[in-house]
């Protein structure tokens, strides 16, 4: 089999493929209309989130039968045209769970302790104590919404703490136990002090987060998304930051990022984007929640292990 990898992964992917005789071909570097050229004589191709995975682009590759995405997300890709054409679709959600729930885990104290603003002061020279006095976790109730891979990551990571952990999953069920409480989104509206987002962007998540979602919880809360930018309306959650309704927000993604998840700096900022950078209660970082050192091997040997087990 011809195996062509769009994108940059871990080279123990490429290994375990050669290991077993698949011809494997670095188109990294390639242009997109390169690698078009090259996809009559490929049988699988390895993708992040450089190039879109549609029809027009697929349509190129009569003998294709797998597309190995080292992620989570499967949004990139045109599922309806696969399944029409049976090219089987892997992930690795698996490989970089971990790290999502340690660094949901990681932004969330660094908002209530302060950390990143403290941290910034003693580096100019400003000792201020008192109005970087913090809140505890401890006690508190948290929300997470999606119960897969990563949202169940986080909830294994918040075990050290006491705090009570409700979970809403549309599609799942019977996950609950002694310290997960399986509930309705409702009950979440109700009693969550924090809410952490950890599902896929689709047609119904899209805006999952938006002004009658915030409007609808009985007391103020924290966000965390750590999964798609567009699952909360960055207007909505700049409106109720403003009102009181959010108290912080912890953002590792944004509804401005392309969907090769490059730089959102390339456009012209607008002003709901500018409230968020200068909030000192919004902690953002880069599309980085499941990207270590460790979760770059992991998704590697998890589509390794995926692929070969079906090929």
């Amino acid at each position: 089999m011809k195996i062509l990898f769009i994108d940059t992964v871990h080279p123990i992917l490429q290994q375990r493929l050669e290991e077993k005789k698949f011809t494997c071909i670095d188109a990294s570097s390639w242009t997109k209309e390169k690698c078009i050229s090259a996809l009559k004589d490929i049988d699988g191709i390895i993708i992040r989130s450089r190039f879109r995975m549609d029809e027009s682009f697929l349509k190129n590759a009569p003998k294709i039968q797998f597309i190995a995405r080292s992620g989570a997300g499967m949004e990139n890709i045109d599922i309806e045209y696969c399944n029409k054409r049976n090219i089987k679709l892997f992930n690795a959600p698996e490989g970089n769970r971990n790290a999502v729930g340690e660094h949901a885990l990681g932004m969330l104290l660094c908002l209530f302790n302060k950390i990143h603003l403290g941290n910034a002061q003693v580096k100019h020279g400003i000792w201020e104590r008192e109005k970087n006095r913090g809140i505890e976790l401890d006690g508190k109730t948290v929300g997470i919404i999606g119960f897969g891979n990563n949202g169940s990551a986080f909830a294994k990571k918040l075990r050290g703490f006491d705090v009570k952990v409700l979970a809403y999953d549309k599609y799942k069920s019977g996950f609950g136990n002694n310290f997960i409480h399986e509930v309705s989104l409702e009950k979440l509206f109700l009693e969550c002090d924090v809410i952490s987002f950890h599902i896929p962007q689709n047609k119904e998540t899209i805006y999952f987060a938006n002004d009658n979602f915030f409007n609808q919880f009985k007391k103020p809360i924290y966000l965390i998304n750590l999964s798609r930018g567009k699952i909360v309306q960055t207007s909505a959650l700049v409106q109720a930051l403003k009102t009181g309704k959010v108290l912080g927000a912890c953002l590792d993604v944004l509804e401005y990022e392309k969907s090769s998840f490059s730089s959102i700096f390339e456009e012209k900022i607008n002003t709901d984007f500018e409230y968020l950078l200068s909030s000192e209660n919004v902690l953002m970082t880069p599309h980085v929640g499941g990207w270590t050192h460790e979760s770059y091997i992991r998704l590697s040997e998890v589509l390794a292990d995926k692929i070969l087990q079906v090929f």
